[in-house]
């Protein structure tokens, strides 16, 4: 076979795929390995150090999990400019820290959904996490547990929401797709419920998959293979039926109020438009995201989306955010420029591909340690106390 012959054959197979999956933030991240081999351990001990930094644990994961997971894990849609975007937007922001302010008692506690959560730093949504190591979706749950983390799980998790749940303990948020047929998002939604979810988080960016052109050679195959399982979706889905369904509307609002009991969050808001809509359909919370930067290629960082979102929404309703955040200072500025709480994707998965459940942990750790020292050295002692009076824009 040629080289041409060869390139066509892997885009042929990596656009069928695409047009028969669709996908959560961080679906396709691909090992060239097989399950198997995709755990931790595979470093020399030295190499277990003190991470300072989830920078730190990214270059872990990509000695243990292969430079073309990693590298489809950080990447987006077309030329990742709004991943960078995403990134960048945050430079953009400045703190305006003050002094002699009595921070020797720091509160990082967030009211959300008639809960109280111990961070507002909550883990995203992230699909197929057995790609990263082999107890995927379950040691990411057992981490969040342990360290007090708000998780959502995603439609596309490896391991069932119940599955998810039993190693995370009582409200789990879940993610939904709505599939073309109805009535298997029914059955999702029934699981979801069974499993003591008080929160469905539909994501509203994805008619259609986005042009991601790293190659998913990889994922086909163990898919093909079966040694991919889709914990939801396993003797659901017909096959060549998508995740993705472009005739959803608002409507859909309106549906899900009529087959679940579950908070309606919408995630994928990105302009005041639809920020008005979601409160005219009674939405219960909205999460603004770019999917990451894996979906339309906006060139806008979804911090740069937040003040729009926060200024119609008026605080009716919670105001999340992800995409972007990798610091501290980051959770910082977008909760003084309004949002309830942050999402974090790609950094924990940096470390559940570094370490597994330890390395979330770690993860988690370094964010919330950041987050503390700077709401102290800003002179805020508790969540509240972080308001746009602390940033500036430059």
């Amino acid at each position: 076979m040629s080289n041409l012959d060869s390139y066509l054959q892997t885009d042929i197979q990596r656009r069928k795929f695409l047009e028969w999956i669709g996908l959560s933030s961080l679906a396709l991240a691909l090992p060239a390995m097989s399950l198997s081999g995709c755990q931790s351990g595979r470093f020399h001990e030295d190499e277990k150090q003190d991470f300072k930094n989830v920078f730190d644990l990214e270059s872990l994961s990509r000695k243990v999990m292969g430079d073309d997971a990693i590298e489809y894990l950080n990447g987006g849609a077309d030329d990742l400019k709004t991943v960078k975007a995403n990134l960048e937007g945050y430079n953009k922001i400045q703190i305006r820290a003050r002094r002699l302010i009595d921070v020797s008692t720091i509160s990082t506690k967030v009211d959300l959904f008639g809960q109280t959560l111990d961070t507002p730093i909550i883990l995203s949504p992230v699909g197929f996490q057995k790609f990263f190591h082999q107890e995927g979706e379950v040691a990411t749950a057992k981490a969040a547990a342990s360290r007090k983390h708000q998780l959502i799980v995603s439609t596309v998790s490896n391991y069932s929401v119940s599955e998810v749940a039993a190693a995370y303990g009582p409200n789990l948020w879940f993610q939904l797709y709505p599939t073309p047929d109805r009535k298997i998002t029914k059955i999702l939604l029934e699981k979801a419920e069974q499993a003591g979810c008080p929160v469905c988080v539909l994501t509203v960016d994805t008619p259609v998959v986005g042009n991601r052109e790293s190659s998913g050679t990889t994922l086909f195959g163990l898919i093909e293979a079966g040694e991919l399982k889709m914990g939801n979706l396993e003797g659901l889905l017909p096959k060549g039926m998508t995740f993705t369904d472009p005739s959803v509307t608002w409507e859909m609002i309106g549906w899900l109020r009529a087959n679940c009991h579950m908070k309606i969050v919408k995630k994928g808001i990105v302009t005041r438009e639809d920020a008005a809509l979601a409160i005219l359909h009674g939405a219960d919370g909205v999460i603004v995201s770019n999917h990451g930067g894996r979906q339309l290629e906006s060139n806008r960082g979804t911090i740069e989306c937040l003040p729009e979102v926060v200024d119609e929404i008026k605080g009716r309703i919670p105001v999340l955010i992800d995409g972007g955040i990798r610091r501290g200072t980051d959770v910082f500025k977008a909760l003084a420029l309004g949002a309830t709480a942050v999402c974090i994707g790609r950094p924990f998965c940096w470390g559940l591909g570094a370490l597994g459940q330890e390395g979330v942990e770690i993860a988690l750790d370094i964010l919330k340690g950041e987050l503390v020292r700077d709401m102290q050295l800003a002179g805020t002692p508790s969540i509240g106390n972080i308001t746009k009076d602390f940033v500036s824009r430059y």
